[in-house]
């Protein structure tokens, strides 16, 4: 079996990573976050074409919590506590084992992963009615609203067992050095919803149900996909049920503490609906719609550093590099507050804005514009613990330890809930919003000082600098954006490719002031690139 593809397998899958590297990681950063956009773009047309034809009715309200369901059990065992466990020991592998032995690894892990999921999808879709019930409880009250969620479950929730599959082949990717492609699937997704909502739903007497389908088909495409690169690779399982492998009992020894780790996180979201199924409709798509909005720089930079560190910290680890290892972590914490800081700012400033042009479309009013700005500017004062929280997490996965973050994740999970209930009777969707981004911040502070206090990682000189600078920068970037924005009136009454430009001058503006008072004060970008050594 060969590790390395022929050159052009390695043009469509992206350059491999030299581990150690900060401008190697900046690359393949870059790639990833390049693929991400594109997945973000189309995701944000889907959700435009969803507002469109369903608003934040009673139909996408079940809609959003029939796709809510299976991507919470995804977070499990596909990209998060899976993902997190396999990486680090496939890492091992590579490292200190034949590649005979890489491949017998790969080969029960499909096996085993997908007997479970095959299991549970089974479970699932039987009681689907029960799984309904436990996510929206507030469904129960509209007879119509939870026949219509539990009969959608039904059919995206066998996506949870395909995207795992999925997954588990882009971290196959992913520890080689190759990220498009893992990158890029994504994006599969959003193109498949997007041809069902325009074709598919009008064939349904109930059309959303066509949205539903939607998500079944693009797991199979998401899934068949990625199937030709790991062939060329010479890495593609041949799924075998060897529960034994030594491989495979350590990547679930590992997973158990991992999967309580996400699961906390996952719970948050789930009390989340099951908050918002009781208050007025429109609450659960107010949440989404804003939701997707922030989560568009995390994805773009957050979840790209965290994507590109985690198998290169892992080798560290394994090479015990202590100092390189805590050299990359301070290069990935800059960069995502050199991008999170001004994304946040940005997010609250422009919230109507982003919502209005993005959204303000069909069945969407202006009653739930406003709604899910409110919502959006709540999620975006978070949005820098989120980002820190994906590049602090993997200083602890990479070093195979998962009770650390699961214990913090629970204290994190309490707090969310104090705030949730303290929050949700004055604020409403608004209060939800803002007790994830209060308890992300909790988390992202426990999550930096465990590795403090562990001397895991050791900030180089010139944080205090940095910081200044950065906020310097935001604030001026801010002023400048909040004075030269229209009223929320001219917003609402202008055509589409108007509001498109007068966003576009805005978000060019807005970059232009910058990096040009960060370039003023004597922040250099090359030198940040190459913070990290060989």
């Amino acid at each position: 079996m060969s590790q390395q593809p022929s050159k052009p397998d390695a043009e469509l899958t992206g350059r491999p990573i030299r581990v150690g590297a900060g401008s190697s990681l900046l690359r393949s950063s870059g790639v990833v976050s390049v693929m991400t956009l594109l997945s973000r773009v189309f995701g944000l047309v889907r959700d435009v074409v969803v507002a469109a034809l369903f608003g934040a009715s009673s139909g996408a309200d079940a809609f959003f919590v029939a796709f809510k369901i299976p991507n919470f059990f995804r977070r499990l065992f596909a990209e998060g506590a899976f993902s997190q466990a396999f990486v680090p020991v496939l890492s091992e592998y590579r490292s200190r084992n034949s590649d005979k032995d890489v491949r017998a690894l790969a080969d029960s892990v499909a096996g085993v992963l997908g007997m479970i999921l095959l299991v549970l999808t089974i479970l699932a879709v039987a009681s689907s009615e029960a799984l309904t019930w436990l996510f929206a409880p507030g469904f129960a009250d509209d007879a119509n609203k939870f026949g219509l969620a539990s009969e959608m479950l039904r059919i995206t929730f066998p996506y949870l067992m395909m995207i795992s599959l999925t997954a588990l082949a882009g971290s196959i990717l992913n520890s080689y050095g190759y990220f498009a492609v893992p990158a890029f699937t994504p994006v599969l997704l959003n193109l498949v919803l997007i041809s069902a909502a325009l074709w598919l739903t009008p064939w349904f007497s109930e059309p959303i149900i066509g949205l539903a389908w939607g998500v079944f088909i693009a797991g199979l495409v998401q899934l068949f996909f990625q199937f030709p690169f790991l062939m060329r690779m010479g890495l593609l399982p041949r799924p075998r049920l060897d529960y034994r492998h030594e491989g495979v009992r350590r990547i679930f020894r590992l997973m158990l503490p991992a999967l309580f780790g996400v699961s906390v996180s996952q719970l948050n979201l789930l009390l989340d609906t099951i908050l918002a199924s009781f208050l007025q409709t429109g609450s659960i798509s107010w949440l989404y719609y804003s939701d997707r909005l922030a989560e568009l720089p995390l994805g773009v930079i957050g979840i790209a550093i965290a994507t590109v560190i985690l198998p290169s910290l892992s080798r560290k680890h394994a090479d015990q590099s202590s100092q390189a290892f805590s050299d990359t972590m301070d290069w990935a914490l800059r960069m995502v507050i050199l991008i999170g800081v001004p994304a946040a700012t940005a997010l609250i400033v422009l919230a109507e804005p982003l919502v209005t042009t993005i959204f303000y479309y069909g069945e969407m009013t202006r009653f739930d514009v406003m709604m899910a700005s409110a919502s959006l500017r709540a999620y975006a004062l978070g949005l820098l613990a989120f980002m820190l929280i994906k590049v602090l997490a993997p200083g602890y996965f990479a070093r195979q330890d998962m009770k650390t973050p699961v214990r913090i994740g629970i204290y994190a999970m309490a707090a969310n809930m104090v705030f949730n209930l303290l929050l949700i009777w004055h604020l409403e969707h608004v209060g939800l919003a803002l007790a994830t981004a209060l308890s992300s911040w909790l988390n992202a502070y426990w999550l930096y000082r465990g590795l403090r206090q562990a001397d895991i990682f050791r900030p180089a000189v010139g944080w205090g600098m940095f910081v200044a600078r950065i906020v310097l920068a935001s604030v001026i970037m801010a002023c400048a954006v909040a004075w030269f924005a229209e009223p929320d009136f001219v917003w609402f009454s202008a055509g589409l490719w108007s509001r498109i430009w007068n966003v576009a001058i805005l978000v060019c503006l807005g970059v232009v002031l910058y990096f040009a008072t960060l370039q003023l004060s004597g922040l250099s970008l090359p030198a940040l690139v190459r913070k990290v050594r060989h």
